[in-house]
């Protein structure tokens, strides 16, 4: 089974690049997409592969965040999240398939400004750690792919020194991640298998990040404790660019 996470950052933006035709190629069990910036009626049958059941969750807001969900198989359900101001940005989308959820999640950002730094922090702390806790003991299976907006680990970023105190790499984020990989047992899906260094999943604009690969890797798919040792590859799909991320492909057993 293999699972594609991207955070498109616009989906139009996105197909203009050759996003669909390529994703046709992958023929993935599921793709899961952040930062859709659409609304759907501004979406038209190109968007909606036909050889893909598809599921959309905009913002309300025009432009702005939305996930969504391309999957070969149909859903027996899909749900939103229990938060309304999440639900209300577009965060989280989630497909049910027997005793597996498959999760497509943009966490906030808070590098605009302190609020919003503030309001990921709490979001987090308050009530994503309990949730998350919370499905580990309810039997199902869990693959929770996105966008996170947090770098792990010092090899998780090319400037760590440089950005140890900018949100996303901040050292309360990063003991949020300690505490959901190891207290939460929770599972890096990607770190399984792959301890090499300069593995990143989002290149700023600005500059020469990409041609520096000076990047972050804040892209996960994250899995419940009864998906360890499923996880046959993994790897940052990198040989063209559909947005400021990469895909993050995973295969499973």
């Amino acid at each position: 089974m293999k699972i594609i996470t991207i955070n498109v950052n616009g989906i139009r933006a996105a197909e203009k690049k050759g996003l669909f035709p390529w994703l046709k190629k992958q023929n993935a069990e599921v793709v899961c997409i952040q930062e859709l910036r659409a609304q759907e009626d501004q979406l038209d049958d190109k968007f909606y592969p036909k050889d893909r059941h598809t599921f959309y969750h905009p913002a309300q807001k025009k432009g702005y965040s939305g996930t969504g969900l391309y999957c070969k198989t149909k859903p027996d359900q899909v749900i939103f999240s229990p938060w309304e101001d999440i639900d209300f940005e577009g965060r989280f989308i989630q497909a049910d398939f027997g005793n597996l959820s498959v999760i497509s999640i943009y966490l906030p950002s808070g590098s605009a400004k302190q609020e919003r730094q503030d309001y990921k922090m709490a979001f987090m702390l308050e009530r994503f750690m309990p949730y998350l806790k919370k499905i580990q003991q309810d039997g199902r299976q869990y693959i929770i792919c996105g966008d996170i907006n947090i770098v792990h680990k010092e090899i998780d970023i090319k400037n760590f020194n440089g950005n140890k105190n900018r949100s996303g790499c901040l050292p309360e984020e990063r003991a949020w991640m300690d505490e959901l990989f190891n207290e939460a047992g929770f599972i890096d899906a990607f770190r399984e298998i792959n301890q090499e260094p300069h593995q990143y999943t989002w290149w700023s604009n600005r500059g020469q990040a990409w041609a520096n690969n000076t990047g972050w890797r804040i892209d996960y798919q994250i899995l419940s404790a009864n998906l360890q040792g499923t996880v046959k590859s993994a790897y940052v799909y990198k040989d063209k660019r559909f947005s400021d991320h990469a895909p993050l492909i995973v295969e499973y057993q």
